[in-house]
């Protein structure tokens, strides 16, 4: 279950900053592209992020997560590249 965590950790990063970085390019230079990629791509990270809360409620115990680390962990998929310091810091035994 934690090799799983860590993988949606770092797929759910990724498509934040492709959600973004498709707000910010194309939404100006090619409005046509952003509208097309805005579904695909928002979709794809709604997904991820259901699926880390999801598997950070499911591994919380697992990881003798206390309340402090746990809302850290929670936060960070809040924040851009917030998921790739959570899998650094907090995953790297899985």
């Amino acid at each position: 279950m934690n090799k799983i965590f860590k993988f949606v950790a770092i797929a759910e990063g990724i498509s934040y900053i492709v959600l973004f970085a498709n707000m910010l390019i194309n939404k100006h230079s090619n409005p046509e592209l952003y509208k097309t990629l805005l579904f695909p791509i928002g979709m794809a990270h709604g997904i991820l992020f259901i699926s880390y809360i999801y598997l950070a409620f499911a591994i919380k115990e697992k990881q003798y997560w206390n309340t402090k680390v746990f809302a850290i962990v929670l936060i960070g998929s809040l924040i851009p590249f917030g998921t790739f310091y959570i899998e650094r810091k907090y995953l790297k035994n899985a």
